[in-house]
């Protein structure tokens, strides 16, 4: 089906779950649970600011720090609480979210992949794609398009993932173009701004695929980086892709984190009773008003889970 095609029909789906009289009773168990939004970038600044401006007039914004002290201490947050989180600290959180979180007075959360501050290396799975697009090749990727080759290089165990990323590197006819992070100093400006730093390891590895010592430098390398960086130890850490590893759970308890997020798709308790796993709802900034809404609700992951999602 074509991808105007497949966008149209999801645009109409959407639209029905909205106007479903599912959607009230959703929506008023809803209120009672903590959405916490996952983003990444910032793409569509018109419709992320129309996103904020809902969420201003019907929710309740959060800090990471009010969602700490209420897991902490088993203290239910206000009903209709929402706290918004960016994964990867693309460089659009600052130029795009920044502004309109400022002046809407909502706070957030932005995870950073430690290695790549201060340089110009593009995320791993971007390159991917592109030098699969390039005329890559490597035995692991055989016949897959890009979007199904990033999937298949998650599951990989990540020894394999970074001989398959070489083996692209070197027979791609065009190496990925180069994307400017954020540097040391916009943390800071982030942080100015009253988004919280946290941990999203050194490289974005999924931690159930790697080893044990690989998972320990991966969170102490990053948590290291951002000490350093910030003038204090991080305390909020986001799973790269939302894969739980309980190895890294017991590192991020020695380390004294306080939160942990999932990419689970799911609402979490306003007292979360599992802090270093809080569940998370995938959202984008070009997300379209209907499923927004129907995110929020929980409606639409209800039917994602249904469909079999995860």
């Amino acid at each position: 089906m074509p991808t105007a095609d497949r966008a149209a029909r999801r645009r109409g789906i959407d639209a029905l779950l909205r106007r479903s009289p599912l959607q009230p009773v959703f929506r008023v168990r809803a209120a009672r649970r903590l959405a916490v939004l996952a983003y990444h970038g910032v793409d569509d600044p018109a419709a992320f600011r129309a996103q904020m401006e809902r969420l201003a007039r019907t929710a309740r914004p959060v800090g990471v720090e009010e969602v700490a002290r209420a897991a902490e201490h088993r203290r239910p947050l206000p009903a209709r609480s929402v706290l918004v989180t960016f994964d990867d600290g693309d460089r659009s959180v600052l130029t795009e979210a920044v502004p309109v979180l400022a002046r809407l007075g909502i706070p957030a959360a932005a995870y950073v992949i430690t290695d790549l501050v201060g340089g110009d290396q593009p995320y791993w799975w971007t390159e991917a794609a592109h030098l699969l697009a390039h005329g890559g090749r490597t035995r692991a990727l055989h016949g897959l398009d890009p979007s199904a080759a990033v999937r298949r290089l998650k599951a990989l165990p990540d020894a394999e993932r970074h001989r398959a990323l070489a083996e692209l590197r070197a027979t791609a006819t065009r190496q990925a173009p180069r994307q400017r992070q954020l540097s040391p100093a916009e943390l800071h400006t982030l942080a100015d701004a009253g988004l919280a730093i946290g941990n999203h390891t050194a490289s974005h590895p999924c931690l159930d695929r790697c080893t044990d010592t690989e998972v320990d430098a991966q969170l102490l390398r990053a948590h290291d980086g951002l000490t350093r960086w910030m003038g204090h130890p991080p305390t909020t850490f986001a799973y790269p892709n939302g894969n739980y590893d309980p190895r890294a759970d017991r590192v991020l308890r020695t380390l004294g984190y306080r939160t942990g997020f999932l990419f689970d798709h799911r609402h979490a308790e306003l007292a979360p009773a599992h802090r270093l796993r809080i569940s998370r709802l995938r959202v984008n900034s070009h997300t379209g008003r209907d499923r927004f809404d129907t995110i929020l609700s929980g409606l639409h992951p209800a039917v994602h889970r249904l469909r079999g999602g995860r």
